[in-house]
C-alpha cells in the first residue's frame, strides 16, 4: 500500500501489497479481478469488502492456467481438465458479504495438453489453445479434445510443443488471432527462437500478420485494436494489422502475462522470471537492468490514454508466477470452492422455478 502499510493483506506463505488507490480504482470500476498461478496451484478473486479494505480470495487448483469470466461463469483450465464455475449467489451477498460465490459444476478431462488461452465464442463454444499440440480445440464428449485449427508453419498434429502456441483472441465472438512464440516445426523448436521468433497469426486466413515478436502472450481484441504483451522484451501494446508492426504503450516490470481491460484500462500480470534457459537471456533483461528494476510477480494498471501505471498489486513470497488475468464487471466481492476442504460436499443449490432459488448448508 504505502510506505507506512507495506503488507496489508497476508497469508500463509506469501504476502500482499497494493497501491493506495487500487481499492477506490475497483470500486469507481465496478469490478472485480481473477487472476491464476500455476506453479503455486491458485485461483485468486481480488475484490472489495464493504469497509473498503481489499478482498483477496483464494482457492487450490493444481496447474491454474487460462481463464474466462461471463456474468455467471468462470471457465478454468488446470493441469489435465478444464472446469466451468458457477455462481450460487443470485440473491445477493452472503452474511459475510460476498456477492459471487464460483462453484465447480462441469469439469472435462482433457488430459496433459498444456492448455493455456480459453475462452467461449458467442455461440457457447468452448475453445482453447493446446500447446502441446500446437493447435485450437474444443471440448469433445468422447475424446480428450477436438481440433479446430493448427498454424500452416505445422506438418502435423503431434505431441511436441513445436512452436509454443499460447495465446487466442476473439474478434466479434469468434476465435480470430493467435500467438506463438516462433514457427518452428520440429519437437521443442521454439525455445531456439526465444528473442525474436514470435508471430501472430490470423486463424481465418492461415496469414502471419505479424513477425519478430518475443515470446508474445495473451492476444485481445479490444476496441478495435490487437492488443498484446511483448513478454520477452517486457512491452505491452498492439498490432498495425496493416503493416504487422508491433507498436509499444507500456513497459511491464516482470515477465507479462495475462491481458484484460476495464474501461479505459489494461489490467496486466507479471511473473518473476525463472531461472532457466527459457526465460533467460531476453532482452527484458537488459530492459530491467537499464531501468534499475528487479522484476516481480503480481499485477499493474495502465492508462491505456498515457500508458501510465496507474495502480498496482504485488505478490512476495511463495507465489512468484502468474499466467492469466480477468475482469469481473459488476461484482464487490468474489469467492469459489474448490475441493481442498469438504465445503463442497455440503453446499447444495437448486432452481425450483424461475422466481425460486434453495440453499442448503447440509450438516456435516
Amino acid at each position: 500500500m504505502n510506505t507506512a502499510d507495506p503488507t496489508p493483506a497476508r497469508s500463509p506463505g506469501f504476502d500482499v501489497l497494493f497501491s493506495r488507490h487500487l481499492m477506490t480504482w475497483l470500486q469507481e470500476q465496478r469490478t472485480s479481478l481473477a487472476f491464476t498461478t500455476y506453479h503455486s496451484n491458485r485461483l485468486f478473486l481480488v475484490g472489495t469488502k464493504a469497509d473498503g479494505n481489499l478482498s483477496v480470495f483464494q482457492r487450490h487448483f493444481t496447474r491454474s492456467m487460462g481463464l474466462w469470466a461471463s456474468d455467471q461463469s468462470i471457465w478454468l483450465s488446470t493441469q489435465f481438465q478444464i472446469w466451468r464455475l458457477e455462481n450460487v449467489l443470485r440473491n445477493g451477498p452472503d452474511e459475510q458479504g460476498f456477492d459471487r460465490m464460483y462453484v465447480p459444476r462441469i469439469g472435462h478431462v482433457t488430459g496433459s495438453i498444456d492448455v493455456h488461452d480459453l475462452a467461449v465464442e458467442d455461440d457457447g463454444r468452448v475453445v482453447f489453445i493446446n500447446t502441446l499440440f500446437g493447435c485450437l480445440a474444443t471440448l469433445s464428449e468422447a475424446d480428450s479434445f477436438e481440433p479446430i485449427w493448427q498454424p500452416p508453419f505445422l506438418s502435423k498434429l503431434a505431441a511436441e510443443d513445436r512452436c509454443h502456441l499460447n495465446g487466442l483472441a476473439l474478434r466479434d465472438g469468434r476465435a480470430t488471432f493467435a500467438t506463438a512464440c516462433s514457427t518452428s516445426d520440429v519437437v521443442d523448436g521454439w525455445r531456439d527462437h526465444r528473442d525474436d521468433g514470435g508471430v501472430l497469426i490470423d486463424i481465418a486466413s492461415n496469414e502471419i500478420v505479424a513477425r519478430g515478436l518475443s515470446m508474445p502472450h495473451s492476444p485481445r481484441w479490444y476496441r478495435d485494436r490487437l492488443w498484446l504483451l511483448n513478454s520477452g522484451t517486457g512491452d505491452f501494446g498492439h498490432i498495425d494489422l496493416e503493416t504487422g508492426q508491433f507498436e509499444p504503450v507500456a513497459f511491464c516490470p516482470g515477465y507479462a502475462r495475462g491481458l484484460t481491460f476495464v474501461g479505459k484500462y489494461a489490467v496486466i500480470g507479471l511473473s518473476e522470471p525463472r531461472h532457466e534457459r527459457t526465460f533467460s537471456g531476453l532482452q527484458l533483461d537488459e530492459q530491467m537492468t537499464r531501468r534499475g528494476a528487479e522484476a516481480r510477480c503480481g499485477l499493474i494498471v495502465v492508462d491505456l490514454d498515457t500508458g501510465d501505471a496507474v495502480h498496482w498489486m504485488r505478490l512476495e513470497g511463495a507465489v512468484q508466477e502468474l499466467y492469466d488475468v480477468t475482469a469481473l464487471p459488476d461484482v464487490q466481492r468474489p469467492k469459489a470452492l474448490g475441493f481442498q476442504t469438504d465445503e463442497i460436499q455440503h453446499t447444495v443449490t437448486a432452481q425450483v422455478d424461475d422466481r425460486t432459488r434453495i440453499w442448503a448448508g447440509l450438516p456435516k
